[in-house]
């Protein structure tokens, strides 16, 4: 899958020139959407029984000199979560008063929620703090050949202002680095860091804000600089670490089933280094969107045409895959493996059609408003 580049760059270091596609250019399919004042990262209780999303999906208007990463770690998102969400927008010159959608939507892990839950995949952190909320931020992860270890693990010390002790690939990389780097300016572990259990092994600030949303790292965990202050002053010691690599979820949100797909590690490594990503297949996803629709009473209708489209486009967001079925503009069918041949080696315009029904009904199931220019780009 292409993914045509940008000819502008003004990246510090690697940026590259990628202009954002995934599958399908869906030029207007959220028109109706808006935002709300304000980036969505907390939600002051517990998510209620069945609903498993946080946050609400919104839309501004770029302003002239807006690029992807400004726009990112104003409403605390990832680049890559930006882009893949966006697709036909030139991440570094995006157009004044151009409609950018922005994932602050975000549906929860499917895995215990307790203490803090980083999934890789996702390029995204929750810590789950019982009955005050989930707090989710975007984070930078572990490049290839340098993964974050998968596991469960503890946060055991803090440090703010960290020194960094270079490994032997850091010195390979650049053999001119000192013994240590103090705190500063140079130091890319930033101004606070979370040691866990693992060695070598931190959740940290940056030097370098624009690799957040992005594998960037040597295994570490970064955040946004105002983001790893928040989590420093405030995570306890012994909090509990799992790390996953999970780029689908599966969940609901009332009576309603959703889906959320992400690139892959390798398919964000590759999207970097080509501007293009291969379609991957899915293991167990059906397998669990059938075991969750029996839950229901009467089991839940999964509409497979949309979750063809949805796990083929990979847009990064909550898409419902339940309820009334959309006007059969799309591949739909009872057998869910079969369909899913069908639907994705049938025609473009079909799957635009899929992906175009099923961006409009949550659209309109999140009640979301006309979107509005960025108060913090005026």
């Amino acid at each position: 899958m292409t993914i045509p580049r940008s000819t502008s760059s003004p990246s510090k270091r690697d940026r590259g020139s990628l202009l954002a596609v995934c599958l399908i250019a869906l030029s207007g399919a959220w028109g109706c959407a808006t935002p709300s004042p304000g980036p969505v990262q907390i939600v002051e209780e517990t998510p209620p029984e069945r609903s498993d999303i946080i946050g609400k999906r919104r839309v501004v208007r770029a302003s002239k000199e807006d690029t992807f990463p400004d726009i990112a770690r104003r409403h605390d998102i990832g680049y890559l979560e930006l882009l893949a969400a966006n697709p036909g927008v030139d991440p570094w010159l995006p157009g004044t008063g151009h409609e950018i959608l922005l994932p602050t939507d975000h549906l929860l892990p499917e895995v215990p929620r307790k203490g803090i839950v980083i999934n890789v995949a996702e390029q995204r952190l929750y810590w789950f703090r019982g009955e005050q909320g989930v707090i989710t931020h975007p984070i930078g992860a572990g490049r290839e050949g340098y993964s974050t270890p998968l596991g469960i693990t503890k946060i055991v010390r803090r440090k703010e202002h960290p020194t960094w002790t270079p490994g032997t690939s850091a010195r390979r990389d650049d053999p001119t680095l000192p013994v240590v780097v103090k705190a500063g300016p140079e130091n890319p572990l930033g101004d606070h860091a979370l040691y866990l259990g693992w060695p070598s092994y931190l959740i940290h600030g940056t030097n370098e804000p624009d690799g957040v949303g992005r594998r960037v790292s040597r295994g570490c965990i970064r955040l946004y600089p105002e983001d790893i202050s928040s989590l420093f002053e405030t995570v306890p010691m012994g909090t509990p670490v799992r790390v996953i690599d999970n780029p689908v979820k599966v969940g609901w949100y009332g009576d309603d089933l959703v889906l959320e797909a992400h690139w892959t590690l390798d398919q964000a490594t590759q999207v970097e280094e080509t501007g293009e990503f291969k379609v991957v297949g899915d293991g167990d996803v059906v397998e669990r969107i059938v075991k969750l629709a029996a839950q229901a009473e009467p089991p839940a209708k999964v509409d497979w045409g949309r979750v063809t489209a949805v796990l083929e486009a990979r847009r990064g967001f909550p898409v419902r895959i339940t309820g009334e079925p959309e006007p059969p503009r799309h591949a739909a069918a009872e057998n869910p493996v079969a369909n899913a041949a069908q639907a994705a080696g049938g025609a473009a315009e079909t799957v635009r059609d899929a992906v175009t029904n099923a961006v409009w009904s949550f659209g309109r199931w999140l009640e979301l408003d006309e979107p509005e220019s960025d108060p913090a780009s005026d």
